[in-house]
């Protein structure tokens, strides 16, 4: 009992929720978690597709009007197959007419997640801005402890890696 009284001081009880979602499920979820930003949305998504960022561009031509910071963290165009070098090259410039900045990173990082606000945590394994046809799933979590955390381990607000 003392062990539980003390993790939840420590932690904070924004760590015990979350929200699963699937690939049916994930996108009107977290469309509506971007809509009502305030600040920043940082994805990661090692595959961009075409359709995603036209699907993607208007709410985020929106969200740049009213102040809100827009970052992807995607893999470098080069490192793909030629059908996926081209998709990549052609959504990386509908996102930056929509006023994202696109980070190419040449790591391979192979990470799905987007960071709301510095306080909703969606992390699993569908690529955001690409997914068409797999079976996914994404957690959903609302804590700034958990985002903090993530940004820590992952450095994925860097500019350089």
């Amino acid at each position: 009992m003392f062990r539980i009284n003390l993790a939840k001081k420590r932690y904070g009880t924004d760590l015990l929720l979350s929200e699963l979602f699937n690939e049916q499920t994930f996108y009107t979820a977290f469309v509506k978690d971007i809509k009502d930003a305030a600040q920043t949305i940082t994805i990661e998504s090692p595959y961009l597709t075409e359709r995603r960022a036209l699907q993607f561009s208007k709410i985020f031509k929106k969200l740049h009007k009213r102040g809100v910071h827009i970052r992807i963290n995607t893999r470098e165009p080069r490192h793909h197959d030629k059908f996926l070098e081209i998709q990549a090259w052609k959504a990386i410039k509908v996102l930056r007419k929509s006023k994202v900045k696109v980070y190419l990173c040449n790591d391979m990082r192979h990470r799905k997640l987007a960071i709301i606000d510095n306080k909703i945590l969606w992390d699993g394994s569908l690529n955001i801005m690409s997914q068409s046809n797999s079976k996914e799933i994404m957690r959903r979590c609302h804590s700034a402890t958990l985002c903090k955390q993530m940004i820590t381990f992952t450095k994925v607000n860097n500019r350089f890696w």
